[in-house]
C-alpha cells in the first residue's frame, strides 16, 4: 500500500460563500507538495466587523509550510477568489497562474501592492497544462458571470481531480466561452477520482437560465423609459455590462460608465481580447451636453456599497450627474444575502427623489452565474466521479449538494474549512483538522480575528467610552480632582445632572477614601477607578462604558 496520499484542505470558502482558498497536496504524510487554488476575500459589515476594509483567510498553516508550496492557481477574477493574492503575496512568494483576463486583473492588484507583476503567469486553456511538483494542472473553460472562468483539471499519481470553481451551464453566455459538455466528457473518459464542486445555487430547483435571454427584455425596458436611465450590475459581469450598453445604444442613448471598477473591468476585458465591439462611451463631463432622455449610466454599486457610484447618485450627485423625478434606475443583479440593508437604503433614497427603481424580482433582467440543483446533477452525470466534495457554499448548501451525490451513488462528504481530507481511496476520509480563521485588513495593517481589535471597537460602539484622568503628587496623594472625557454616552442621566460631573464626584470620593497602599499600586488603582466609573455610569444611564484610566504621577 502506498504511503503517499492526495489531500484536500479548504482554508476558506467551505461552510461560507466567499473568501475561497483551497489547498491540494500529494506525497508522504506531512511531506506533501502543495498547491493553492484561489485566494479570495469577503467583505465586512458594520455589525460584526466595523471599520475593517477586507476579510481574508488565515493562512498560518500554509505559511508554516511555504517551502512545500509549488504555486497558486486562480480559477477566475471575482474578488472572493482573487482579492487576497496581492495582500498575502509577501508571505507566500510563489508563482501565480491564471488565464489571460484573470492574470491581467491579478497583475494590476500586484502592482498596486508593490509586488512584481511578472510573478503572475498567463496559462492557456485546456488541453494546455502546467507541471507543478507532482501535479499537472489544466484550466478548462467554464461559463460563469465573468470572462474566462475555468475549472481546474488536477492530475496526480492518485488520479484526476476536477475543481470546478464557480460555473453555470450556459451554451450562449454572450461574452466568454460557452459550457462545452463534449470537452468535459473527454476529460472524464478515463475516470475522475474526485469532483470538488460549486454549491452556491444547489437549492434552486429549476435549470439555470442563459445570459442570452436578457437583451430583449432589457432593451424593451430602456426603450420605454422616460428621462435618464441608470443601471447597475457587478462590474466583473462583462457580458451584462455589454448587454446593458448595447440596449442603451439601441434605445438611442449615449453610454456613460461610472465607477472605477466598471472602467477597470472593461479595460481588462478589451486588452485581453475577451471583449470586442463594446459600444462607444462618453465621459461624465461630455454627458452634460447630451439631453437627459438620451443618456444611460452604467454604474458600480449593485450591492449597496456606500462609496460606489450607485450610492453616491442616490445621495445626490456623482461626477456632475444626478437622477431626478421620472428617471429610471435598474438593478440588473441579485442582492447577495447580507447586503439587503444597503440596497434597500439606495432604493428608498431614489424613491424619495421620484426615481422609478426596477429590481430583479421579475427575473427579466438578471440570471445567476452559478449552476442550479439540476445543473449540478447534470455535471455529476457527465463526469461520473468516484467521489464528490461540495465546496463554495454555506453548510446547508454543502449538505444538500452531498445529498444529491449520495442519491446517485457517489461517495460524498460535507467538508468545511479546516477539515483535511484524504482523496486517495474510494471515498473521502478524514486526514486531520487545521485551525482556520480570518485575517482583517484594517487600514494598512493586517491582524487576526482573535486579536481583540474589532472586539474592542464593537464594545466601544455598543457601550460608549470614558477616559478617566488622575494626577498624583510626589507623595502619591491626589493632586486636584479626577476628570472624565466621555464619547458616545448621554450627557445627562437619571439625576438630571451632567453625567461627567456625577462620575467625577464619585471618583473623587473614592480617591479621598483610598489608602496609601492602593494609591501606590498602579494596577489596583486603575482597577478601582475603572469599576467606579462603570458603576457610576450604569446607575445614571443604565450603560457600562469601556473605560481607559490614565494615572499621571509627579516625579
Amino acid at each position: 500500500m502506498s504511503s503517499e496520499r492526495l489531500i484536500y484542505l479548504p482554508l476558506g470558502g467551505a461552510g461560507e460563500i466567499g473568501m475561497n482558498a483551497y489547498v491540494y497536496g500529494y506525497g508522504p504524510k506531512n511531506k506533501e507538495r502543495l498547491i493553492l487554488v484561489d485566494l479570495g476575500v469577503t467583505f465586512p459589515d458594520m455589525d460584526t466587523t466595523p471599520g475593517v476594509d477586507l476579510i481574508m483567510p488565515d493562512m498560518t498553516w500554509l505559511k508554516e509550510r511555504v517551502d512545500r508550496l509549488e504555486g497558486i492557481f486562480v480559477t477566475h477574477g471575482h474578488e472572493d477568489h482573487i482579492g487576497a493574492i496581492a495582500h498575502m503575496y509577501s508571505s507566500l512568494n510563489v508563482p501565480v497562474y491564471a488565464r489571460a483576463f484573470t492574470a491581467n486583473l491579478a497583475r494590476r492588484k500586484m502592482e498596486e501592492a508593490g509586488h512584481d507583476p511578472a510573478n503572475v503567469h498567463t496559462v492557456e486553456a485546456w488541453p494546455e497544462v502546467t507541471k507543478l511538483g507532482p501535479f499537472t494542472i489544466g484550466v478548462a473553460p467554464m461559463s460563469h458571470s465573468i470572462p474566462e472562468s475555468g475549472g481546474l483539471v488536477i492530475d496526480s499519481p492518485a488520479g484526476r481531480v476536477v475543481h470546478t470553481g464557480d460555473f453555470k451551464l450556459d451554451s450562449n453566455p454572450l461574452v466568454g466561452e460557452p459550457f462545452d459538455p463534449e470537452m468535459w466528457a473527454e476529460i472524464a473518459k478515463d475516470g475522475i477520482q474526485a469532483l470538488v464542486c460549486d454549491s452556491t445555487n444547489v437549492f434552486s430547483t429549476h435549470p439555470g437560465r442563459s445570459e442570452s435571454e436578457l437583451p430583449d427584455e432589457i432593451t424593451r425596458l430602456i426603450s420605454e423609459a422616460k428621462g435618464m436611465v441608470a443601471a447597475t450590475t457587478f462590474a466583473s459581469n462583462v457580458a451584462r455590462v455589454k448587454t446593458l450598453a448595447e440596449a442603451g445604444v439601441r434605445a438611442g442613448r449615449s453610454i456613460v460608465l461610472l465607477g472605477r471598477a466598471m472602467r477597470r473591468m472593461i479595460e481588462a476585458a478589451t486588452e485581453t481580447g475577451v471583449l470586442t465591439d463594446f459600444p462607444k462611451v462618453i465621459s461624465p463631463e461630455d454627458a452634460s451636453n447630451v439631453p437627459r432622455d438620451n443618456l444611460m449610466l452604467i454604474t458600480t454599486g449593485s450591492q449597496g456599497e456606500r462609496r460606489a457610484a450607485s450610492a453616491q447618485l442616490a445621495r445626490g450627485k456623482y461626477r456632475g450627474l444626478e437622477l431626478k423625478e421620472g428617471d429610471t434606475f435598474l438593478f440588473s443583479s441579485k442582492t447577495i444575502p447580507g447586503n439587503e440593508k444597503g440596497v434597500i437604503r439606495i432604493i428608498n433614497q431614489f424613491s424619495e427623489m421620484g426615481v422609478d427603481v426596477v429590481d430583479d424580482s421579475s427575473g427579466l433582467y438578471h440570471v445567476s452565474g452559478h449552476a442550479n440543483g439540476p445543473d449540478l446533477e447534470t455535471m455529476h452525470t457527465l463526469l461520473k466521479p468516484r467521489m464528490l466534495v461540495p465546496m463554495h457554499g454555506e453548510h446547508r448548501h454543502l449538505r444538500q449538494h452531498a445529498r444529491l451525490g449520495e442519491a446517485k451513488g457517489i461517495a460524498s462528504a460535507v467538508v468545511v474549512n479546516g477539515m483535511m481530507m484524504d482523496l486517495s481511496g474510494d471515498a473521502p476520509k478524514s486526514a486531520g483538522y487545521v485551525d482556520t480563521g480570518r485575517t482583517y485588513l484594517d487600514g494598512s495593517v493586517k491582524y487576526g480575528a482573535m486579536d481583540g481589535v474589532v472586539r474592542d471597537r464593537i464594545r466601544m460602539a455598543l457601550n460608549g467610552h470614558v477616559v478617566v484622568t488622575v494626577l498624583l503628587d510626589e507623595q502619591d496623594e491626589p493632586l486636584g480632582e479626577p476628570w472624565c472625557d466621555v464619547k458616545g454616552l448621554s450627557e445627562t442621566g437619571s439625576s438630571n445632572a451632567a453625567l461627567v460631573e456625577i462620575m467625577e464626584a464619585d471618583l473623587n470620593q473614592f480617591l479621598m477614601r483610598a489608602g496609601a497602599k492602593t494609591l501606590r499600586d498602579e494596577d489596583k488603582l486603575e482597577q478601582e477607578l475603572r469599576r467606579i466609573a462603570r458603576q457610576s455610569a450604569h446607575s445614571e444611564i443604565g450603560k457600562k462604558p469601556e473605560v481607559t484610566v490614565v494615572v499621571s504621577r509627579m516625579r
